[in-house]
């Protein structure tokens, strides 16, 4: 297996769009250095401004592991897996890995959507990458992976590539439901009390006002997210509907991605991972379960509690062949 000078052999990044984690790892799946900087949005910022805030926690990574370059341009490791968010397209994979490798980081660089990193992360020790991995976050994206390379994916660009929810698409159905609840276009939900609440407003019509002329920023919209799923929770069944809408829309995915694959009458994990799945909510997991179970029943659900970087630094030393003691090890520093 290759190795720089430097000695490391990857240079995992796991990019979303809050944060960049960053690990250098060794041969052996021993963990040399970690980094993290800000999120990574080249649509907001550009790719190079994007890639610049990588390279903050690459150098925070470098500098932890005392591997500073040897000259200008020398790679920190082997490997550059690179799992990233906005990363949807693989011509925006392409793009990304040129921007990537043109800072040298690595002697080899690939780049994915980081879907990848929570599929990756998820699966048993010592399997090999097969199956489905569901993220339900900002947005929500789905792949599906084979031993052999051959991958499922989709577009995940939003509406017009036909997605619905995550944290962002929940958060403005809430607003739209509880907005016409309040002026009489909608019927009721506890929706039109609860959200203004939570800023510590009095009504809808003030809440509409505050994003509107920005005195409450708009990125703050995702806060609401768990608002919705507590008024659910509470029997709410405006909420309750947008629950089980989200549900059916993670169990579509799985099942077309598992279909794509050949795996739908087959013993695969499907994995969730995001905050939204993440967190548990009985009445959006339990759903998830229950309708997949009919689709795919021998699937596996699971939740990914492992960090996505684990992911990346796991397809970096598929790449180079890595031993499985070496995947252990660096699944075991991850915990």
């Amino acid at each position: 297996m290759g190795v720089t000078p430097t000695g490391a052999a990857v240079l995992a990044i796991d990019a979303g769009n809050s944060k960049t984690d960053v690990a250098l790892i060794d041969s052996d799946g021993g963990v040399l250095g970690t980094g993290r900087s800000g999120g990574f949005q080249p649509p907001r910022v550009g790719v190079e401004a994007a890639v610049d805030v990588l390279g903050q926690a690459v150098a925070e990574a470098a500098e932890a592991a005392g591997l500073p370059r040897l000259r200008p341009g020398a790679p920190y490791a082997a490997q550059v897996s690179a799992c990233l968010a906005n990363a949807d397209l693989p011509v925006e994979e392409r793009r990304l890995a040129d921007a990537v490798g043109a800072r040298g980081w690595g002697a080899a660089t690939e780049v994915r959507n980081d879907t990848f990193a929570i599929l990756r992360a998820g699966l048993p020790a010592g399997d090999a990458p097969r199956g489905v991995a569901v993220v339900c976050g900002a947005g929500i994206n789905c792949v599906g992976m084979l031993p052999d390379g051959r991958t499922a994916r989709f577009p995940a660009v939003g509406m017009i590539s036909g997605d619905w929810g995550g944290g962002g698409g929940l958060a403005e159905e809430a607003l739209w439901w509880a907005a016409r609840a309040e002026d009489g276009r909608g019927g009721p939900t506890e929706l039109a009390a609860a959200l203004p609440g939570y800023f510590g407003l009095g009504s809808m019509y003030e809440l509409i006002e505050a994003l509107h002329l920005g005195s409450l920023a708009r990125a703050r919209v995702h806060e609401l997210v768990p608002v919705l799923f507590a008024v659910a929770a509470a029997g709410d069944p405006v909420a309750g509907a947008l629950v089980e809408r989200q549900a059916d829309e993670v169990v579509a995915m799985a099942s077309v991605a598992l279909e794509r694959l050949g795996l739908l009458t087959q013993d695969v994990p499907v994995l969730l991972g995001g905050s939204v799945l993440a967190a548990a909510h009985p009445q959006l997991n339990g759903r998830i379960e229950a309708l997949l179970a009919r689709r795919a029943p021998l699937a596996r659900v699971a939740v990914v509690a492992a960090p996505p970087v684990l992911g990346a630094g796991l397809l970096g030393l598929d790449a180079l062949g890595a031993p499985a003691g070496a995947h252990g090890k660096l699944r075991a520093h991850f915990g």
